[in-house]
């Protein structure tokens, strides 16, 4: 809790933000698979920043062209972009050129947490554990030649009967399925194919799932998810209302410290800074293992990021400021 409230504590009084931060452009909407949920985070990430008394503006980039942030004397960025196009490194990249600062990762980061396959290489480099895992391809699927047909029975066998298929470069469960039998993992992959070139295919883990918000170098509250669904989708995530949210997650104090520095070191060796979630499940044996990192998460009054912020003692409010901070460093 003291670095939750060293946090806290940064953000200056409401009357001096608008010259701390200047004229701000939220970006929200764009133009991935996304987009309704950015536009939802971005309406409540704005109403909180005008609440706080900073002039913030929404922006969405696939009404305006870019160069329209210049043109309309933006100081800065808060980044609500989901998925593609806001999350990947590209918008990072356009604002760098364009001289904007911005919250959250860069442009190396944000494209390696977007990229699961990636990530995953990186993470076992450095000997973070994460789930086995094997990548199709969309050239793969589509060759013709005999030699080239791919063996699904045999990747099921590698990652133990059962296993998570997911396109490379998608979020919010988008194009996931989880499979057990060779004709299932073959279709489940042409479904995939259909949101990316590069199929991840990750040995399923039996375990409850769990996510971690880093805020500024901090580990937030741990949260464990639990659904009816086969696994955390789409729908279990923006529509059931069975699914149920656990902060605190119920785990004891040294293995809340265990979770919290794993996801950390997690987050940091992707290039993550400012803010995210790193998203993982624990296996049957107690181990924790990572699945992915999120740089730009939901931001909506009900998201996860909000609820661990609540748990560590800070309001949306104070959230939303916080974040904004990363774009003055």
């Amino acid at each position: 809790m003291t670095d939750v409230l060293k946090i806290n504590n940064t953000i200056s009084e409401p009357r001096t933000l608008k010259s701390i931060f200047g004229k701000v452009a939220v970006l929200l909407g764009g133009n991935s698979a996304e987009r309704e949920v950015s536009l939802a985070s971005g309406a409540c990430v704005h109403r909180a920043l005008v609440s706080a008394g900073v002039d913030a503006h929404k922006f969405d980039p696939a009404e305006h062209p870019i160069g329209d942030l210049v043109t309309l004397g933006f100081d800065r960025a808060f980044i609500i972009l989901h998925g593609r196009g806001g999350e990947d490194g590209s918008m990072q990249g356009a604002l760098e050129l364009l001289g904007i600062p911005y919250t959250g990762t860069g442009v190396l980061g944000s494209a390696l947490a977007m990229d699961k396959v990636y990530s995953k290489r990186v993470w076992s480099t450095l000997a973070l554990p994460t789930p086995k895992h094997e990548v199709v391809t969309k050239a793969q699927v589509s060759a013709t030649q005999a030699d080239s047909k791919i063996d699904y029975a045999l990747i099921l066998a590698k990652l133990s009967g059962e296993a998570m298929v997911k396109p490379a470069r998608e979020g919010s469960s988008i194009g996931m399925a989880k499979v057990s039998t060779e004709k299932s993992l073959e279709d489940a992959v042409k479904l995939a194919l259909n949101y990316d070139d590069d199929v991840l295919v990750e040995q399923y883990i039996n375990g409850p799932e769990y996510t971690v918000t880093i805020l500024n170098g901090v580990a937030l509250p741990s949260i464990r998810m639990a659904t009816p669904h086969v696994f955390y989708d789409y729908d279990a995530k923006y529509n059931d209302k069975s699914t149920k949210y656990y902060c605190p997650s119920g785990l004891d104090d040294d293995t809340e410290k265990c979770i919290g520095e794993l996801s950390l070191r997690a987050f940091q060796g992707l290039s993550g800074k400012g803010w995210g979630r790193v998203d993982l499940m624990r296996d049957d044996t107690g181990e924790f293992m990572l699945l992915e990192s999120n740089t730009v998460p939901g931001m909506t009054e009900t998201s996860l990021v909000p609820k661990a912020a609540k748990q560590a003692g800070m309001t949306f409010e104070q959230l939303v400021l916080q974040i904004l901070t990363s774009s003055v460093e």
